[in-house]
């Protein structure tokens, strides 16, 4: 191994460390099984005695390797039955079998969506999904969580797309939340599109004959393309299949690159699966157990009802989170601590799984002793919401980035706190300064994380000044940031969106890992075309779409008509003041509805 390499890669994870993400694979000491609430184990089926003694049977029989892919006789006869048995599960015409659920959503994505589609995805979908969708090479819309209206307006946006593609968990796996299907199927009927749901934390627990989310509705599923179930929670064994018609199965046959390309599950997995669809197609009990734990709890901690089996209860700061998680091992109780990035920055959590084998007195037990913590809202971290964030970015350096970034604060300090941040200025004019002097007394900044004197790109200014930006600090500023100020967090970035802030990340790169608005500030005279266009499909690369766009300069009807065509994001124009100050942008508030932007 390189020893520079190693050197690097310790240094990443000394940082990494620092913020309290690291993690390991060390071996945690055993709890009561009653008291274990973390696998995904929701209906216990790991240990069944039918499900093991299934799959000892299929290798007895089959032996216990999958031997090649299963167009090339890998496999067992073993994997049709269990895609059959799924299907009928779901009520639908059939299912293919994947080895996991990231290789069924990266094969299942992949094939429905190319270049020339749109996939439009959760804010809080699962990483298999956000990867998946980026592998298709589509472009990528995301909407703010389970938001029907964002979902329409992107929708609409979007209707020369050759093929537009919604994806959707059904039962949050961080948030335990459940999304409006039927809605985004009626928003999917609406626009000429199609809708994928991940059914992982909803199968075997809720809907008609425990089949999901989806089962659960009276829809006719004219837009349905696929459901996703997942092996390897509720029927306790592993891999995943795609559900949908004979066509989409004979099509993710011939080119799901996840499936032609990976070696067939053991014929053990295959067999375990058929006992474990029986089992939970049949077995009331065992849900109804899981989701009366998991009530239980909820009610315990004054949370509201779960959708399914998933009670989130969030910390806020990772190191927190990991203390009360070890606190808990310590005195009988298994609940990890999930940090960043598998959720937001700022909303590190307890996620509380409940299953069969947990009794009703462990689930009183453990909300009684959460109950004296300190704790956070939980749906899409609330606490996050309490200061909702703006990214104000631009095409270019000097285009009027700072009076925009005064005029919204100035307006959103009309409906409640705000705060300013700049997080990385250079040269030797503040900003900040300019932004206080224009928004008023009432405005809280913050203090810039770097402060460079030459007036150039970050990492040039920094390399200047013999330092470098910590972009992980920005990461736990800005979740600071968003925990402790309230109303309106707007962030000024430095000169236009793709400079760089070291050699490996650029002002985009760190944009993308904080999942805020954004607000795209460009000119508005010749020129803006290009610039602008080219960096709204930068943004769209990195799944962002900013609320609104802003033009500045002396006004340029055609541009302006151009813009709002081909974007169709609120546009609002901004010419230069004669004199700058307070009233002047009052003044342009009066006339523009820019406080629509908070709402």
């Amino acid at each position: 191994m390189s020893r520079r390499l190693d050197a690097l890669l310790r240094a990443e994870m000394e940082r990494w460390e620092s913020r309290g993400l690291r993690r390991d694979l060390n071996a945690r000491p055993g709890v009561e099984r009653a008291f274990e609430f973390t696998s995904n184990d929701y209906l216990s089926l790991a240990a069944d005695e039918s499900v093991t003694n299934a799959a000892r049977e299929a290798i007895a029989r089959f032996g216990v390797g999958g031997r090649a892919a299963r167009l090339l006789g890998g496999g067992s006869e073993l994997d049709a039955r269990a895609e059959l048995l799924c299907a009928e599960w779901l009520g639908d015409e059939s299912a293919l079998f994947f080895p996991s659920g990231y290789q069924a959503n990266a094969g299942l994505l992949s094939c429905l969506a190319d270049a020339n589609s749109v996939v439009f995805s959760d804010k809080l979908n699962h990483a298999s999904i956000i990867d998946a969708a980026r592998l298709s090479r589509a472009r990528v819309r995301v909407f703010d969580h389970c938001d029907v209206e964002h979902l329409d307006t992107l929708l609409a946006a979007e209707r020369r797309a050759e093929r537009r593609i919604v994806v959707t968990e059904s039962v949050f796996s961080m948030d335990g939340d459940l999304a409006p299907l039927a809605a985004m199927h009626e928003l999917c009927e609406r626009h000429d599109a199609y809708l994928v749901v991940d059914e992982a934390h909803a199968v075997g627990l809720i809907g008609k004959h425990r089949a999901g989310a989806w089962a659960a509705l009276d829809v006719k599923p004219s837009r349905l393309a696929a459901r996703l179930v997942t092996g390897g929670k509720s029927l306790g064994v592993s891999g995943a299949f795609v559900v949908g018609s004979q066509a989409l199965r004979d099509h993710l046959v011939n080119r799901a690159r996840a499936f032609v390309f990976t070696t067939a599950a053991s014929p053990a997995i295959s067999g375990a699966l058929c006992a474990a669809i029986e089992t939970a197609r049949a077995d009331t009990d065992r849900a109804e157990r899981a989701l009366a734990v998991a009530r239980t709890l909820a009610q315990t901690l004054s949370l509201p009802i779960p959708a399914a089996a998933i009670v989130p209860f969030v910390v806020g700061e990772s190191a927190a989170a990991l203390k009360l998680a070890d606190s808990l091992l310590h005195e009988g109780l298994d609940v990890r601590a999930v940090r960043p990035p598998t959720v937001p920055d700022g909303s590190a959590r307890l996620r509380i799984a409940c299953h069969a084998h947990n009794s009703l007195s462990a689930a009183s037990a453990l909300g009684s002793r959460l109950a004296r913590e300190p704790r956070r809202p939980a749906i899409e971290t609330q606490a996050l919401n309490v200061a909702r964030a703006f990214v104000v970015i631009g095409t270019d350096t000097d285009i009027g980035k700072t009076v925009v970034s005064a005029l919204l604060c100035r307006a959103a300090l009309n409906s409640g706190p705000a705060t300013y941040w700049k997080p990385v200025q250079t040269g030797t004019v503040s900003d900040t300064e300019e932004v206080a002097r224009l928004a008023g007394a009432k405005l809280y900044c913050a203090d810039p994380q770097h402060a460079f004197p030459l007036p150039a790109s970050p990492h040039t200014a920094a390399r200047a000044a013999g330092a470098r930006v910590d972009v992980e600090g920005l990461h736990t500023t800005l979740a600071a940031l968003r925990v402790e100020c309230a109303g309106t967090l707007v962030i000024e970035l430095a000169g236009g969106l793709l400079v760089p802030y070291d050699d490996e990340t650029t002002q985009a790169d760190w944009l993308q890992r904080t999942r805020c608005d954004t607000v795209l500030v460009a000119r508005s005279g010749l020129g803006t075309l290009n610039h602008t266009l080219l960096t709204l499909e930068a943004l769209a690369a990195r799944g962002m779409r900013p609320r609104a766009l802003f033009l500045v300069g002396e006004p340029h009807a055609a541009n302006a008509d151009t813009l709002r065509e081909r974007t169709n994001l609120p546009l609002f124009e901004l010419e230069h003041f004669d004199r700058l100050d307070a009233a002047a942008l009052d003044a342009w508030i009066a006339r523009n509805d820019v406080g629509a932007l908070f709402t």
